[in-house]
């Protein structure tokens, strides 16, 4: 006897008639395809504006989720101007969005190392537009002299994730930073992605133990040297750094918080936090291709299309709590049946990525 998929989330509850694109559309679209939301992406934006306390300049959203110029559009039509980005090519096309809309006061820090020609064109890039401020993460003083003139500089600690950063105990190195750095000096850089737990309760007391250890260095950094902002937190973490009371009060420093998958939402996000109150805003429509087994299809969404670094299931279909997704392949996504009819071989399928980022 077949059981009933055990995945439960509030997507349960999604209908699928409020996703679907008119049949005249699917008909010439080719599978897969994602689908963008804009009414649900505005939705998104007015819930983590709100969080924020109605403030856009608590919000430096990482926009290497987003990537689409639209999406960008209405980011900074809610007036957001404060960003994180991981590539140039992000930081143009969204200066490109920021001119359009006649939107100042554009501000980007480059929250991923670069590097050699990379480093080399993003000078150039703010060279030629000095009405934007533009910033790097540096975590060793060697490397602050690499930094292009017209470029600001953070200092970037590893509060726990240990792929970039200083250690939180190398205070020479964190001085270091910000002595090499001069008046380009703009402040610390405080990623807490590592920050999991089973309740609200118990990732706010991680993530607070955290940013009590970054006062202690804020405290002693500012001994020296004037620091203008805080950037601290993903998805995972931004709720409990915005209650954590000391942010709220700073002396002449700007907190900001980092959330960027909170603008789509995804299955993750979902299932690990229970206080976000988001809704999916980006999804992969997709096509049943085979019935290769009696409980079994498979769709046109492998992992060419659809993240599958996250782990299983790497998505949810919207309208179909019975489909369980399995493990996919470059162009296949098989899904198990739980209790029900299969979909029809052509059936159209939304799926809820279950990491949005690299799925866009």
């Amino acid at each position: 006897m077949l059981k009933i998929n055990p995945m439960k989330t509030r997507f349960t509850d999604l209908d699928e008639n409020r996703y679907r694109l008119p049949p005249d559309w699917t008909r010439r679209l080719l599978s897969p395809a994602l689908i963008v939301d804009l009414p649900r992406v505005r939705s998104n934006l007015r819930r983590i504006l709100a969080l924020c306390g109605g403030d856009p300049g608590r919000w430096r959203p990482h926009i290497k989720t987003t990537k689409i110029p639209e999406v960008y559009a209405e980011m900074v039509r809610a007036g957001l101007r404060h960003f994180k980005c991981a590539t140039v090519r992000e930081a143009e096309i969204l200066i490109e969005v920021v001119e359009r809309e006649q939107a100042g006061g554009a501000d980007l820090l480059f929250a991923y190392p670069l590097v050699g020609p990379a480093l080399e064109r993003l000078g150039r890039l703010a060279d030629a537009r000095p009405n934007v401020a533009f910033s790097v993460l540096c975590e060793d003083p060697a490397a602050v002299p690499e930094v292009p003139a017209s470029v600001g500089v953070f200092v970037d600690l590893d509060p726990g994730m240990h792929r970039t950063g200083a250690s939180l105990d190398s205070h020479d190195r964190i001085h270091g930073v910000a002595g090499a750095a001069g008046e380009r000096f703009r402040g610390v850089h405080f990623y807490d992605g590592h920050i999991h737990g089973e309740s609200a309760d118990q990732r706010r007391s991680m993530a607070h133990a955290g940013y009590r250890r970054l006062m202690e260095i804020l405290d002693a950094l500012r001994s020296r040297v004037a620091v203008g902002e805080i950037v601290t937190s993903g998805t995972p973490a931004f709720r409990y750094a915005l209650d954590f009371e000391p942010f709220a009060g700073l002396d002449g420093m700007m907190h900001r918080v980092s959330p960027g998958t909170v603008v789509f939402h995804d299955l993750r996000s979902e299932q690990e936090l229970d206080d976000l109150d988001l809704t999916p805003a980006a999804v992969v429509f997709t096509r049943v291709v085979s019935h290769p087994g009696e409980d079994r299809v498979t769709v046109d969404a492998g992992s060419k299309s659809i993240a599958a670094e996250a782990g299983d299931p790497c998505a949810f279909a919207i309208g179909h709590p019975e489909l369980e997704a399995l493990t996919p392949s470059e162009e296949h996504l098989p899904f198990r049946v739980h209790g029900a009819d299969r979909p029809l071989r052509g059936a159209e399928l939304y799926l809820v990525p279950r990491h949005v980022c690299p799925t866009v």
